[in-house]
């Protein structure tokens, strides 16, 4: 019954957002690889209840992309059939949500991250746990910006969000800064002068509150492709939230070429968020 209702709830959600042209001519829509295999620990957003449903952010990406008319998806929890060179010749943009060393071929793996990524119109989207996959593969975590390294904030929390840059596409949905209840991340192998920092925690209002900089969601340019991350997506009703998903619209629009972003990396931005964090803390630290 749970599921039934978030996929009403999705119905409802893309029913506000527009479908997609330029100039009043309809757009070619991107083709999506949507990979969900979990080697590792295997969320609730990306198990299929059945062998013959899939699972609830899948279906949100495929109504999404129907919806918007931007792209098509294809969904796989078989790494080593489906992310095959020859195999992503089909396809635009790969998508993550996955966890884990996952069973691609290493000649696979070098021709995505050498060749396939670095080609204009190519891109990567990576939600959540896509930062705990290939942990130990540096091109992996080199390409996504980070690696998981624990969450002290569960999917039960409450968390404020900050946004750094408000009237961004991908951010406009969120506003200045919001209040979420998902699971959120922290990282090792963190490269802030490698990626634009978008949204991260506000220290002063999460509990607990760590004296460090914890970013949300990023970009980077990767060659002439570009990647898209964000860490939210560990509870099911994000996937019917109509902020992330617009975030989601607009992030494959960048992908595309649609819209121009500066991705610059802003490296400042993350060391003046480690100063803030480290004075919320120690702020609320005297106060308990």
């Amino acid at each position: 019954m749970r599921i039934n209702w978030l996929f009403i709830l999705f119905a409802a959600v893309l029913a506000g957002l527009p479908a997609a042209s330029v100039s009043g001519q309809d757009v070619k829509p991107s083709r999506v690889l949507m990979l969900t295999q979990s080697v590792g620990f295997m969320h609730g957003s990306v198990q299929r209840k059945a062998a013959d449903k899939l699972a609830v952010a899948e279906v949100a990406m495929i109504q999404l992309g129907e919806k918007t008319g931007l792209f098509k998806v294809d969904c796989t929890q078989d790494a080593a059939a489906d992310f095959t060179k020859s195999n992503l010749q089909n396809y635009d943009i790969v998508m993550f949500y996955t966890t884990g060393s996952l069973p691609i071929a290493e000649s696979d793996r070098q021709y995505f991250f050498g060749e396939w990524l670095k080609e204009k119109g190519h891109g990567f989207l990576g939600f959540h746990s896509a930062a705990d996959t290939y942990g130990d593969y540096q091109p992996y975590w080199d390409m996504v910006g980070g690696t998981f390294n624990g969450h002290p904030w569960n999917a039960g929390n409450e968390v404020t969000i900050t946004v750094h840059e408000p009237k961004n596409p991908l951010m406009q949905s969120f506003g200045e800064e919001f209040v979420i209840r998902d699971e959120i991340y922290q990282y090792k192998n963190w490269q802030p002068e490698k990626v634009r920092v978008l949204m991260s925690l506000n220290m002063a209002r999460c509990r607990p509150s760590m004296p460090y900089h914890v970013p949300v969601a990023w970009i980077k340019e990767y060659g002439a492709g570009r990647v898209y991350f964000n860490n939210l997506g560990h509870n099911e009703t994000s996937w019917a939230d109509q902020r992330y998903l617009k975030s989601i619209t607009e992030a494959v629009r960048w992908i595309r070429g649609d819209i121009q972003l500066d991705a610059k990396p802003n490296p400042d931005l993350s060391a003046q968020q480690e100063q803030t964090a480290k004075a919320a803390a120690e702020a609320v630290g005297k106060s308990n």
